[in-house]
């Protein structure tokens, strides 16, 4: 009896390995599993009066990797050494690229306005974070149209007082409508500043008179906190500081109408704008409540706007401006005296015991509550970006959420860039990055940490 168990055991225990066997023998992919992509066309032209207007096909085959398997896919173009542009796709087969959203993308990579470019274009079939291939390479040729301004110029602001220091990257100047004259907003602490080119020391410039006037390679020009207008003359070399921000008070944003002035006990600031030089305004998201604002300069109540007509008019000194809560881009575009409050449906940030204030500590409004790192929309681009530029993390973990709620939140479960609501925590490794979110596709957002 013992003898015919021990048997029995034994056949039990090999059909268990057997069946084991099999099934990993099920899982192994298809050394020879590939996908070849194709295009529609190769040579697009991008035209600003063909918005809605289909102007690139992409296709790609499905591989076979020996089984059923759920496969998602990435588009990857990329441009003259760029970083590659990847777009998630689902599960589908091929992606139609509509005419302005194209244009975006290859603007984003640097294609050059009114230029013929080659751009390169790849599939990547996704299985799992260790499990992918990649298509074949196509190309296409492409002109794109220039949708932005672009006020850059090659110099820029340098030293102790800026953000970055001494080594940069610089803080930039703009263009302004007179050619021989640019203009840089800054946020400065105490110290000192140079101007220079390229953010190279090849072509820098001081003040050694300490009198308004540059000579290159001059002294450093000393500089005290605050947050500044440079005007720079590149005719005749001479510059002026002043003191110069925007921004928007009233009951609806989250601080109220001012408590005072500058320098007073318990003061509260104005909420700043930022100046985007793809537009030539001043920008703020934020989140407001029921209630008004109005526009003023230097956190003071001698230069203001208001909306006498309520029809996004602005008049010194004009009424408050009625607003509904909710999530706004809000600009002031002070060439046509006009302003927009462009509702948005979520206002983003980090989290993490990577970041520099860690994991949230309540909510807002407790004791003591510590808001997200927030990110801001990259303009350049358009609102389905978003960016923070030069944090410093530390090893740990991240995750992304929206208005400094759970509510609506995503990390990366298969740690492969691609995000998933209520996802798992992203791991960092110390180190200051850029990082960029992307709802490109509201279905599959994704997101890159770029080490700087």
């Amino acid at each position: 009896m013992k003898k015919i168990f021990k048997n029995i055991l034994m056949l039990f225990t090999a059909t268990i390995l057997l069946v084991a066997c099999d099934s990993q023998n099920l899982t192994v992919l298809d050394p020879n599993a590939s996908t070849t992509v194709s295009l529609s066309a190769s040579d697009v032209t991008l035209d600003p009066n063909n918005a809605g207007q289909d102007v690139l096909t992409v296709n790609w085959t499905e591989p076979d990797f020996g089984f059923n398997a759920g496969v998602n896919y990435k588009l990857i173009l990329t441009y003259a050494g760029s970083d590659p542009k990847e777009i998630s796709i689902g599960n589908n087969l091929t992606k139609v690229f509509e005419n302005v959203e194209l244009n975006k993308i290859l603007l984003g990579l640097g294609l050059p306005a009114g230029e013929s470019s080659e751009v390169s274009v790849q599939v990547k079939a996704v299985l799992s974070a260790t499990s992918e291939i990649l298509s074949n390479t196509t190309t296409f040729n492409a002109i794109v149209y220039a949708d932005k301004l672009d006020l850059s110029t090659i110099w820029g602001v340098v030293g102790s007082a800026t953000t970055n220091g001494w080594d940069g990257p610089d803080m930039p100047f703009y263009t302004t409508s007179d050619a021989n004259v640019l203009v840089a907003y800054v946020t400065l602490i105490d110290g000192e500043i140079k101007f220079r080119t390229n953010n190279s020391w090849d072509l820098n410039y001081g003040d050694t008179g300490n009198d308004g006037t540059l000579e290159q390679d001059g002294t450093n020009i000393p500089v005290t906190a605050g947050t500044y207008k440079i005007t720079f003359n590149i005719s005749d070399f001479t510059y002026t500081i002043e003191a110069y921000t925007w921004g928007i008070v009233g009951d609806a944003t989250p601080i109220g109408w001012p408590n005072g002035n500058p320098g007073d006990p318990g003061y509260i600031a104005d909420q700043k704008m930022t100046y985007d030089s793809y537009s030539d305004t001043w920008k703020v998201i934020i989140a407001l409540k029921d209630g008004a604002i109005k526009f003023r300069q230097n956190e003071s109540w001698d230069v203001n706007y208001g909306d006498d007509g309520n029809d996004g008019t602005i008049e010194a000194g004009g009424a408050d401006i009625p607003v509904t809560a909710g999530n706004y881009i809000v600009t002031l575009d002070l060439n046509n005296n006009e302003y927009t409050l462009e509702p948005i449906d979520h206002i983003w940030g980090i989290v993490g015991d990577a970041t520099p204030i860690g994991w949230p500590n309540g909510n807002p409004g407790d004791p003591g509550y510590i808001a997200d790192q927030k990110l801001t929309i990259d303009f350049s681009v358009d609102n389905n970006t978003w960016i923070i530029k030069g944090i410093t993390l530390s090893d740990g973990a991240i995750k992304f959420r929206a208005d400094e709620s759970w509510d609506v939140n995503y990390g990366d479960d298969g740690n492969d860039g691609t995000l998933e609501a209520g996802g798992a925590d992203i791991p960092v490794t110390a180190g200051t990055y850029n990082i960029v979110l992307d709802f490109s596709d509201p279905n599959a957002p994704t997101y890159t940490l770029t080490a700087i």
